[in-house]
């Protein structure tokens, strides 16, 4: 269940948070005491007038113009990036992931599209050896993401900026800072806090409503049975295993942005109401997982009804454009290996279960 919450996270919500993360491990230590002052006050917008969205886009050329020298200094396509933060903690990972998730329920629905479909953009125009966006679009997502997290509570992104923070090593932004010239990782970061000193102005103060989850539907009668069937394979999942922070064999990093740039895309198309009840369904699922990960039986019901539904507001193409981008970059030995460390007879079940309820999806999708 542990892997799960990373795979149905929405996509910007997972970059928004990312974001916080990013912006304090390349800051030089001196500057690096204000940083939870300044991942706090970047939510400060989803209210406001229009002239203050033109504010926060005016802010975020400023900040590109401190920030984008630094932006191609950095190796985007480094493998490092998969790795833990620090000591492989998965269980302690997994409660910074609940607060990402958190945060991405609480956000703006249509400003995470917005968000979505400036990375998309961005991705699009990624060039050069460290695979760094173009500037205007550089400038473009900067925009989106101080937008996004505007849209939040102070408390809400402290809460991100905390626990990615608890499982983060000491040594980290200091070697991260190594490897890209030092002053302009200063002047980015300068750039940064003077980026959110113009979104704290009109700080949201308060979590919008939740969401309304469907009920009676017949996704969430075909979830009760996939459930049913796939639960026992579910258990004997190693979910506190570090495979999940191995890179694809086979593949490189530009192959694997072109298939998240899918993902991106989809998630972009989902129903708003629907992506914040996935994202509720997921936090409740980790509040119950056990020693190993897995979480109750009735929670992960709720995952797999909230995840069929978000998939069903989104055309049968976007969401195929997803499956073979993931196909064209997974070497065959990755399930077979996957397969290998569990009841073959259990994951088999599982996989019967699964067609049976991606058929049911399939005849209410959009």
């Amino acid at each position: 269940m542990a892997r799960s919450a990373w795979k149905a996270l929405p996509v910007a919500a997972l970059l928004v948070a990312m974001y916080n993360f990013c912006s304090w491990s390349f800051v030089p230590a001196p500057l690096r005491k204000h940083a939870p002052v300044a991942a706090a006050s970047a939510a400060s917008m989803m209210l406001a007038p229009a002239a203050f969205a033109d504010e926060i886009g005016d802010a975020a050329k400023k900040l590109g113009d401190a920030s984008y020298d630094f932006a191609k200094e950095v190796d985007w396509n480094n493998g490092i990036f998969l790795q833990a933060p620090g000591k492989f903690q998965p269980l302690k990972a997994l409660k910074a992931i609940d607060k990402m998730i958190e945060m991405g329920a609480a956000a703006d629905p249509k400003l995470l599209k917005a968000a979505a479909e400036a990375h998309h953009k961005a991705i699009g125009s990624i060039s050069g050896p460290n695979g760094v966006t173009s500037r205007a679009d550089w400038d473009a997502v900067n925009a989106a993401l101080g937008r996004v997290v505007a849209s939040v509570p102070k408390a809400k992104v402290m809460d991100v900026y905390n626990s990615v923070k608890d499982i983060t090593d000491p040594g980290v932004p200091a070697y991260m800072k190594s490897l890209v010239n030092g002053a302009d990782a200063e002047k980015a970061y300068a750039g940064f806090l003077a980026f959110k000193d113009v979104v704290e102005k009109n700080q949201v103060t308060a979590v919008g409503a939740p969401a309304t989850v469907p009920s009676g539907d017949k996704i969430g009668v075909a979830a009760k049975a996939l459930s049913d069937a796939s639960y026992p394979f579910l258990k004997e999942v190693d979910w506190l295993s570090d495979v999940y922070l191995k890179p694809l064999p086979d593949t490189t990093a530009p192959k694997v942005v072109k298939a998240i740039d899918k993902m991106i895309v989809m998630g972009s198309q989902m129903d708003g109401n629907l992506l914040k009840a996935a994202a509720q369904a997921h936090h409740k699922a980790i509040g119950s997982i056990d020693a190993k990960g897995v979480t109750s039986a009735a929670d992960y019901e709720a995952v797999n009804a909230a995840i069929g539904r978000i998939v069903a507001s989104v055309p049968k193409a976007t969401v195929m454009d997803v499956y073979n981008a993931m196909a064209a970059v997974t070497d065959g030995s990755v399930p077979n290996n996957m397969f290998s460390k569990v009841n073959p007879l259990d994951a088999v079940a599982a996989a019967k279960g699964f067609y049976t309820f991606k058929d049911v999806v399939e005849s209410v999708q959009r």
